[in-house]
Formats: C-alpha cells, structure tokens, sequence
C-alpha cells in the first residue's frame, strides 16, 4: 500500500518546516523544554500498531497486550483520561482463520476484520478488566469524520465515555470500509481522534524506538526531537512493512504532523518496551518527540474539520494578486483570482488550493462546482449571474470556509 496515497496532500503541506533549524535553535534545550510539558499532559491518546499485538506468526502477543493494559488502566487511575486507538483486528482475524498472508480481497479483509474485531476487543475486556476498568468500543470511517453532524456526534460520545470513566477502544471499521469512506490507516486515525477531542498528548508505539536518521558512516541515529515533520525528515523513512500491518514509519510522522498542528505533543517510541507510555509521562528520553505547543497556529474546531477531516476533491490554481490577498491581507478568494479550476468537484466540497509558484497554500469548502468553476474563473463577482443564470455567492471560497497551510 502506498501511505503517501492514503494520506491527503494537505497534511503533507501542513506539515513544513526546515529541518536543519533544529539544530540552530538548540535541539537540546528544546527538547528537555518539550519533554517536561510531557509531565502534564493530561489527555493522552495512546495508538497500538499490530506489530505490538501480535507475533510473527500472527498470534496475539500477550505479553504486549498486558504491558499496554496495565500502562493504560495505571494512568486512568491517577486521573488521566486516556484514549486507545488500537490495530490488530485483521491481524487477529487472520490467525482465527488461518490466514499465512494478509488477504488482498477486499471482502476478505473485511471478514477477517469482522471475525477479528470480536476476538479482539474479548481480550482487552478481559486485561482491563483485571485493573477494574471498563471500555467503550468506537469504530469510524472517513463519512463519519466527514459529516459534520456525525463528525460531532462522534466527537460528544467519545468525551462523554471519559467523563464517565470509560476508555474509548477506537479502530476503523474495516468490515464495511472502502476507499471511498476508508480513512487510511490507524496512524492517521490516531491523529484525527487526538484533533478531535483535543488532547494533549498522542504516544504512537510501533517497533523502533522513534525515527533514526541515517549518518555518513552508515550507522544511524535516534532523532529525539521535531518541531514539525517536513519533506526532509520525510526522507529519513524507510517503509518495512509485513503482512499483518499497513503503516510504516512514513504514516506515523505525517500522522504526527496533523496532531502537532493542532497543538498536541507526539510521541513515536517503541512499544516492545513495556514500561515504555510511564516513562514518556515522566518525561523520559524514549522515542521521538514532535511538536511545539507554544508555536502552534492552532485551528478553531470547524476549520480543524475542513483541513483534516476531508478529502480534497480538486484544486485551483491562483495568480499572484488572489495568493497575497489570502495569505497576507485575510480575504476571501474570489473567482477573478482563480486561474485553473482541475478536477471533478461538486459546491460544498473540500478542494485545495496553489498558488503560481505551484505551493499548495490552503485548502477550503468552495460555493461552486468544477462546471461552474470553468466557466466563471478568471471573472469578476459581478458577471457570476449573468455568466451562470444565477449566483450562489460573491466568493469562491468564503474566508471562514479557508484553511492556510502556514
């Protein structure tokens, strides 16, 4: 599977920053900095990757599994709300089944998932359990973010189990997903529940301990510090893969470039360690950490919706004049500014926007179609009417409706 395919091109834009600036500023210091405001999170999103779950013969590793429960039961009864965004499903369906590779029909996946998701949840039931805790299981697709009622609605249940003592058990509902309403893989769902319900810290276990960067000798090293993820640290990854998972390290920072974006720490560590989510509340040097809260422009709820919650369906194409008055002056985007109009796109859809340099710059909810769009661009809001018959607004995309990728 290919993750940048999965991911929207936003959250890649969303996500710049010059790396060799980390080391100007002190990579040190700002790291100790952001590592004790670890000791204060106190809503915590916790993403499980199959690999953890299971062994190499696709059998849940108990071990794993046990180590994550205690953690997890251990931080609720100090007072913290804690949240699991789990994989595995497949996995666990998988090994019921007797599957040695993972299916490539999409119904087979979705039985696996169908049969797994039982197993799965019966187990963390019974390692909760054993701490006095009670879950709650959510499974969501893409249409469920997506739609702003559902998106809410989501989002008020979730909040209403932490109130009452619950921890949320989250994974995407791959028994009836598609690509159509398919959110891509866990990592990124992880980011979008912590976008959600504004949390103050998403640990992602996987198998490394966080990313490595490679050095002229060949050997790498343990990179223990990102302000944001760019297109640099992007070429670090390397995407291993193996039959019972989808995502690699690749999903995981851009995963941790959308949950940054929004005010949240990331951490990325290893979760064969089994003390691993203690030591990250403690501040501990373990994995990757990601974000600066104090620098982030962070979104109101709506346009954390519009930016990350859909697909974009198209994009436009600006001149220079509608770039400056979007990024510099707060305006709306008119059509006059509007160049190139490509893509097949429906009013009310997501669509991203570029300005002349080829810069994706934005994206937002545009008022007009693709049809439209071709044949009122370039033109000023006075001739909508009269080129379309009628008008649904003066503006392409409202500046409440925008989103700036800055």
């Amino acid at each position: 599977m290919n993750i940048e395919a999965e991911i929207n091109e936003q959250h890649t834009i969303l996500c710049q920053f010059n790396y060799a600036t980390i080391y100007f500023m002190g990579i040190s210091s700002l790291e100790q900095q952001h590592r004790d405001l670890l000791t204060k999170a106190k809503r915590i999103v916790v993403k499980v990757g199959t690999r953890i779950l299971v062994d190499k013969n696709g059998k849940p590793n108990h071990s794993s599994i046990t180590a994550i429960t205690e953690q997890l039961a251990k931080l609720k009864k100090s007072g913290h709300e804690v949240l699991l965004v789990t994989s595995g499903a497949v996995g666990a369906g998988m090994q019921i089944l007797g599957c040695k590779k993972r299916p490539t029909a999409i119904q087979d996946l979705q039985m696996a998932a169908a049969i797994g998701q039982v197993s799965l949840m019966n187990y963390y039931t019974a390692c909760f359990a054993k701490w006095h805790c009670k879950i709650g299981q959510v499974l969501l697709t893409h249409a469920d973010l997506k739609s702003r009622e559902r998106h809410l609605n989501v989002r008020n249940t979730i909040l209403n189990l932490l109130q009452h003592g619950i921890i949320p058990v989250i994974n995407e509902n791959d028994v009836v997903s598609c690509d159509e309403i398919k959110i891509g893989d866990n990592d990124v769902l992880s980011a979008l529940v912590t976008t959600l319900i504004d949390a103050d810290l998403l640990i992602i276990l996987t198998t490394p301990n966080g990313l490595r960067k490679p050095l002229a000798n060949g050997k790498t090293e343990r990179v223990g510090y990102l302000p944001k993820i760019d297109k640099a640290a992007l070429a670090f990854v390397s995407n291993s893969k193996d039959q019972f998972s989808t995502g690699g390290m690749g999903s995981k920072l851009q995963a941790a470039g959308i949950a940054a974006l929004t005010g949240a720490l990331v951490v990325i560590a290893s979760g064969k360690d089994h003390s691993v989510i203690k030591k990250v509340l403690q501040g501990a040097e373990v994995g990757t950490l990601i974000g600066n809260p104090k620098a982030a422009n962070v979104l109101c709820h709506r346009k954390r919706w519009i930016a990350f919650f859909h697909k974009p369906q198209g994009k436009l194409i600006i001149d220079q004049g509608a770039a400056h008055a979007l990024l510099e002056e707060g305006k709306s985007l008119l059509p006059i500014g509007v160049r190139e109009a490509e893509g097949k796109f429906s009013a009310g859809t997501v669509v991203n926007i570029f300005a002349p340099t080829g810069e994706n710059i934005g994206c937002g909810l545009i008022e007009y179609s693709s049809k439209e769009m071709q044949q009122i661009k370039g033109k000023p809001s006075a001739e909508i009417a009269k080129t379309l018959g009628y008008k649904n607004s003066d503006t392409v995309i409202h500046r409440d409706n925008l989103v700036l990728f800055e």
